[in-house]
């Protein structure tokens, strides 16, 4: 588990498996279902990294989704996911989810998604504090 997660390389990782529930009409993942994936990837990097403490600070939520589409993935294909970060800009945390076919050169798809922390005592977007930023190499 890498929790300076500053590039592809450097990189999150977790495998899975595309099962029946991922497929949509065409056969092939449903576009919602790379937007969860990409959401479970940030909640997966952060519990593997974060204290308890930290976690019961505060949240993240999501401010803007981008996704762009390669290459398909079907039932029973193997799926790498990869996600980092990029240096916080005021409250914005960018994050980039690598999603491919295991093995695979390029990716089936790519998402930067920007999330907010918001503290739980005020309900409202915070900066990261640095210990925090040290969690994600910044």
């Amino acid at each position: 588990m890498t929790a300076l997660a500053t590039s592809f390389e450097t990189a999150f990782c977790h495998t899975l498996t595309v099962e029946d529930d991922a497929i949509d009409f065409m056969g092939h993942v449903n576009n919602l279902v790379y937007l969860r994936w990409a959401a479970e990837m940030a909640e997966r990097h952060w519990e593997s990294v974060a204290s308890d403490d930290m976690q019961a600070a505060g949240l993240w939520v999501v401010l803007r989704h981008e996704i762009d589409y390669h290459r398909e993935l079907k039932l029973g294909d193997q799926v790498e996911l990869r996600t980092w970060v990029d240096p916080v800009k005021g409250v914005r945390c960018p994050r980039h989810v690598d999603i491919r076919k295991a093995g695979a050169d390029k990716p089936s798809a790519k998402v930067l998604t920007t999330w907010t922390f918001i503290d739980m005592e005020t309900r409202r977007p915070r900066r990261l504090p640095p210990e925090m930023k040290a969690l994600f190499g910044m």
